[in-house]
Formats: C-alpha cells, structure tokens, sequence
C-alpha cells in the first residue's frame, strides 16, 4: 500500500503517540496529527510540540466543544439514549464529531489517507472508519492495531523508549482514560478484573459520595424545545452549560458508574465512568417530557431511545437511520419547554419539581377530590370495553372444563 500523506486521529497518549513513528518507518510518509478539543482540558497543553518532536509536520488542534454539546451531546439528550440503561455515550457521541473534523482536514491537506489508533477488540475503530466511510469513502483507512507486531501495551512501551517518544502512562498504571465534556472515561489495564474496586485516586470529575458536602444542593435547569439553555436561571452556551454543571454535580458525587458492557465485536468489557452533567440532564429532561408529552408519544419515544443509544453506540452516526430518528425525536422536542429542579446530595441527582408553560398536567382532572372535567362513573362503561377479551376468554376456559 503506497501512502503519500496521512492525516493521524492524535492524542498524544500511548497508543498514537507510537504511531507517528510507525506510520514514518512503515510508509515513508508525511504524517499530520490532528487532536479535537471536546473537552479534554490540560490534556491538550504541549500537544504540538510533542507531535512535531516525534516526526509530524503539522499538529492541528481544532476547537470542537461548543459543536459537540450542541449537535451531539444535547441531540443524545434530547433522545434520552442511554445504552444498556446505564451508559450515557460518553465516547461514542464524541467520535462522530472527531471524525467529520478529521476528514476535513485530510481533503484540505490533499491527504490519501486517514489512520487512528483504536484497536482491534473495541468500538472506536467501528465508529472511526463508518463516518470514514460516510464521509470520504475515496480515502485509504490505516488501523495499525490490525497491522503491526506492537499488539501489547509492553510492546509499546519499549518501542516508546527505544526511540525515545515520552508517553503520559507507565507500566504500574496502563488503564486507559478518555475525557471529554460529557464524561471521563477508565477502562483496561488494573480494571480489568471486574470483581476489583477502582482506586478512589483515579476519579477526576466526582467527589466521593462519602466525603461529598453534607447538605443537599437544589438546580435548575431550564429547556426550551428539550434544549438545556440555562442553569440556575443564567443563559449559558451548551459547552459552558455542560462545564458548570459538570463542577456543581461532581461535587456531590453525581454521575460515577461501574459496569460491563457488550462492545459490537462480541467482547465484554468493564468500564468505569464519571458523567456528572450528562446523569442530571438526561434525568432532567427526561422528567420535563413526562408533563409535556402525550403518553402515546412517550411510550414510543421511550421505546425508540434504546433503538438509538444503541445506534450510536455501534457507530452509526453518519446514516439515514440515525437522521430519522432525530426527525422523530425532533418534532417530539416541539413543546418540551420548562424548568427542572433537581435535588443534588452524596451521589443522587433527584428530580423535585417541573413545570412547563405548555404543560399537559390538569391538576383538576388529576385531583382526587371531585372535578368537572373527569366523571369516574364514564370509567365503569371503558373498564367493560377494555376487559371484554380477558372476560371472554376466561368464561370460555369455564365453560370447557364443564
């Protein structure tokens, strides 16, 4: 395979940071490194110069959060997907708004290929290479977990020392992180034995429920269309929403899981999660709609949210099914406009009010004092029509055993 010019997914961790030099002694070529700030913070800091030192001939850095909690992050919310019931899409929403930015960049440059350094056992090199795919189907996808001889972290990391690349990980701590606006990721290495408790030293977001403030702290979060638009009553942009809550939430605790979840490729993998903002929003939101949906609507916005955190999850961003889905979840959106107030103490995020301007809440059919709008004696007549096929069948099954 010739390769002129790549353009390399870049973080600056273990993994890509072998891959520079690999994809130079491998193919000769020019390799340029592209890192997408989503929200990974000092983690970008230095990342330039570290590229350049270990052979790249540009490093882009491009800006992508506002981008990626506006069109992905509050698009998932708006769905309500949760993978697997407890998995908010952390890392899967991020690679779809990576990927497009990557391959913009690889056209711009006049690139004849894109690389990244997922492996072969995951999800990412899933959601990489079908928005790849999607987007630029022209263009050559190099996956060097899938080619080279380097398929063990020891192997990396001599091949690291040997030319003298610096890696932010060492042999005594190799689990894996991934950070973003949306969540912090911890996965591999020491977390590999699911019956292992994670070291409280590795969260990053999150308080400890125990040492986590002794008083509650009450929230609210207006939406307008299912949109978050403001905290506490202050209008703020999704990324700078996303942020600050993310402080407020993590402070008390808010949003740590531990779980084993079934990747697309058949493996099961444990993963560690810290996702403050995204566990109060979702529950936020998802509590708005109860009053400003109609039950059938909901029912089946309910049902089509596994449908889609699992589309998403799989890495099928960049297709018609996915587009529809938000045509649906989008006209659903129309009138989930209001405010939340959610309870924040030692680790639970509680929904305590609602209300809406479009509300569908009738206190004076809901009240159980006598109303106008509601004769319970009309529920005699619906309980006949609804039981009538259990009625039938059970006075059938009487009859025979006659």
């Amino acid at each position: 395979m010739k390769v002129k010019k790549v353009v390399l997914a870049y973080s600056g961790g273990l993994d890509t940071s072998v891959i520079v030099k690999w994809l130079i002694e491998t193919y000769g070529c020019e390799v340029i490194c592209f890192a997408a700030d989503v929200g990974q913070e000092e983690e970008l800091v230095g990342l330039e110069e570290k590229a350049k030192k270990t052979g790249a001939s540009k490093c882009y850095i491009e800006d992508l959060k506002e981008e990626f909690a506006r069109e992905y992050v509050f698009q998932a919310i708006k769905a309500n997907a949760i993978y697997e019931n407890r998995y908010l899409l952390g890392t899967s929403l991020a690679r779809p708004v990576i990927a497009k930015k990557h391959v913009e960049i690889a056209l711009r440059e006049g690139a004849d290929a894109v690389c990244h350094g997922a492996t072969g056992k995951g999800n990412d090199q899933v959601r990489f290479e079908m928005a790849f795919k999607a987007l630029a189907p022209e263009l050559t996808i190099i996956a060097p977990w899938r080619i080279w001889d380097l398929n063990s972290r020891s192997l990396l990391f001599d091949y690291a020392e040997k030319h003298g690349i610096p890696v932010p990980v060492t042999k005594d701590k190799p689990y894996s992180m991934d950070r973003n606006l949306l969540h912090i990721s911890f996965e591999g290495g020491i977390l590999e034995d699911p019956f292992r408790e994670p070291d409280e030293s590795m969260f990053v977001l999150t308080t400890s429920p125990e040492k986590a403030p002794d008083k509650p702290e009450y929230i609210e979060i207006d939406f307008e269309k299912g949109i978050p638009v403001a905290l506490n009553g202050e209008k703020l942009s999704p990324a700078l929403l996303m942020k600050k809550l993310n402080a407020i939430a993590g402070k008390h605790g808010v949003g740590r899981i531990d779980i084993v979840e079934n990747r697309l490729v058949g493996i099961k993998s444990r993963g560690v999660y810290e996702t403050p903002a995204g566990t109060v929003l979702i529950a936020a939101h998802r509590d708005l709609e109860s009053i400003t949906l109609d039950r059938d609507t909901q029912h089946l916005k309910d049902r089509l949210a596994c449908e889609y955190a699992t589309l998403v999850y799989n890495g099928l961003w960049f297709t018609r099914r996915r587009e529809a889905l938000d045509a649906f979840i989008n006209t659903t959106q129309e009138n989930v406009t209001g405010t939340v107030r959610v309870k924040l103490y030692k680790g639970n995020c509680i929904v305590v009010g609602r209300k809406s301007p479009v509300t569908l809440y009738n206190p004076e059919i809901a009240t159980f004092d006598a109303g106008t709008l509601y004769n319970q004696k009309d529920a005699s007549g619906f309980m006949n029509i609804f039981g009538l096929q259990i009625q039938v069948e059970a006075l059938m099954q009487k009859e025979r055993k006659k």
